[in-house]
């Protein structure tokens, strides 16, 4: 169940780059529009990595040989996503560096709510992290002197419900179940169905890096879903042999 609430919340995620292109509101109150959609998902989801590193480094959750491997593979498939994605032009740079300060902001979030699930269920803790968020985004975008309030309700009701009630609600569930390289590695799985949301909408062509990329991490879920993390001896309380 946490495997697949995994899957499913990042699959539900990935439409949000596409809801946020469509809202009739300033970029601080939804918008991602100096970038593809394809490099703004892989960006923003640096988390892949910097998650896993956490997991590694601060909780001493070290990975299996399996699962190394497939951290392996889903590095790969990443780097062929986006050597394929990216596209260097000075038009998507201001617009990729914002996403990846939001991709180490999403790992500060992933740290944050796995301790909150600690003590709380997935329902409080989304509500409670919604909640908090409302007043910050509410003043950036006053500050920016956005428009807000939206005349078309439907894009921002499709990205409330996709975004934060499925996709972030399964994804603080699997955090409270899972390791940090498991939830890490699913990530990947968000610039794929964005990738393809980006093809099939808005002609932002896909190659065979991709796929095979896709199909890297693909593989990736598959291993990792074997076996667990091994914690590190000290962490455990004992010496090591």
């Amino acid at each position: 169940m946490p495997i697949a609430a995994l899957l499913a919340g990042n699959v539900a995620l990935a439409f949000g780059p596409w809801f946020v292109r469509l809202a009739d509101v300033g970029p601080v109150a939804a918008g991602i529009l100096q970038t593809t959609l394809a490099n703004a998902t892989l960006f923003g989801n640096s988390a892949t990595l910097m998650y896993p590193i956490y997991g590694f480094v601060v909780a001493r959750m070290w990975p299996t040989r399996t699962q190394g491997i497939a951290l392996a593979l889903a590095a790969a498939g990443a780097g062929l996503l986006l050597g394929r994605s990216y596209q260097l032009s000075p038009d998507h740079l201001v617009g990729d560096l914002l996403c990846l300060l939001a991709g180490t902001l999403y790992t500060v979030y992933f740290v944050l709510m796995g301790k909150a699930r600690e003590a709380m269920a997935p329902l409080p803790a989304l509500a409670l992290s919604t909640l908090a968020s409302l007043l910050p985004l509410l003043l950036a975008a006053l500050l920016f002197g956005e428009k807000f309030w939206p005349e078309h309700w439907g894009v921002l009701i499709g990205l409330a419900l996709a975004s934060q009630v499925v996709g972030q609600g399964l994804m603080i569930y699997a955090i409270g179940l899972l390791p940090p390289l498991v939830v890490g590695i699913a990530l990947l799985t968000q610039p794929i169905v964005a990738g393809a949301v980006g093809w099939i909408v808005y002609g932002e062509r896909l190659g065979l890096a991709d796929f095979i990329g896709a199909v890297l991490v693909a593989i990736a879920l598959v291993l990792v879903r074997g076996g667990g993390t091994r914690v590190a001896p000290e962490a455990e309380g004992t010496k090591p042999a």
